[in-house]
């Protein structure tokens, strides 16, 4: 499957080969897997609430304490305070002061992945009325952080709807692009590590960078088999991350040293 790919100019500059069946979840033609994609995006919704949800009895509401009006002589019922259940403003009668709740779900990690790439699928082929729904850019950079070139670049690739523009995990590449973006409205940004099918299927456009789509696409998120419990990449990547220290150091860091 091709995709074209454009620069921040919005002119098609070539195409990019994906492979179509590495990103397919179903024995479906179309390669989609509806199920799937739902449970990982329910699964992502879920963990996304805080469950510090309270509500107020009517000994935290803040008012006067004190009573109505008399006891008897009115014809009316009996009040206290205006803080009761019944009243406008007052505290909820069964009020919702539980300890903190667990909304957390989860998935297998083969699945979770296998539902993220088969969301990229469902941009690249995106619908009837729209089209594909994906932009890949040569060269997703901007030289310094201006928000008018960065609206010119969105309208130059015809997006008349919500896009998540993925940014890259290098920082020279993709502060200029944070910058200019962070107003813009119907747009919202999203680093390399946290494209997944629910920040995928919550707009309606992809923007994403070449070497970045290269990147995911052969990265962890292609582990899809038993390597990604035998050999994880992400765990490689950690480890190629870290400060190499030599052992002579950590010793004398430590004191043990000479």
């Amino acid at each position: 499957m091709d995709v074209p790919v454009y620069n921040m100019q919005g002119a098609e500059v070539g195409k990019m080969s994906i492979d179509e069946a590495a990103l397919s979840a179903s024995y479906r033609d179309d390669g989609l897997n509806p199920d799937l994609i739902k449970q990982a995006y329910v699964m992502y919704h879920a963990n996304r609430r805080q469950g510090s949800a309270r509500t107020k009895n009517r000994a935290a509401i803040s008012g006067s304490t004190a009573k109505m009006y008399k006891q008897k002589g009115t014809g009316r019922a009996r009040h206290s305070t205006k803080k009761a259940p019944q009243f406008k403003g007052g505290g909820r009668a069964f009020a919702k002061t539980a300890t903190r709740e667990d909304y957390h779900l989860d998935m297998p990690r083969k699945m979770k992945r296998k539902a993220n790439r088969n969301a990229l699928l469902s941009k690249i082929i995106g619908s009837e009325q729209f089209g594909p729904e994906i932009r890949v850019i040569d060269d997703l950079t901007m030289s310094s952080p201006k928000t008018k070139d960065f609206v010119s670049f969105i309208d130059s690739l015809n997006l008349d709807r919500s896009a998540l523009v993925v940014l890259s995990s290098e920082a020279e590449k993709s502060d200029n692009i944070r910058l200019s973006a962070r107003n813009v409205v119907d747009v919202e940004l999203c680093p390399i590590e946290q494209m997944t099918c629910f920040e995928m299927l919550n707009h309606r456009y992809l923007v994403i960078g070449k070497s970045e789509l290269e990147a995911w696409l052969s990265g962890p998120s292609s582990q899809i088999g038993k390597s990604a419990r035998v050999e994880p990449m992400a765990r490689q990547e950690k480890k190629a991350k870290r400060p190499a220290v030599a052992r002579g150091k950590k010793l004398q860091a430590a004191g043990g040293g000479e």
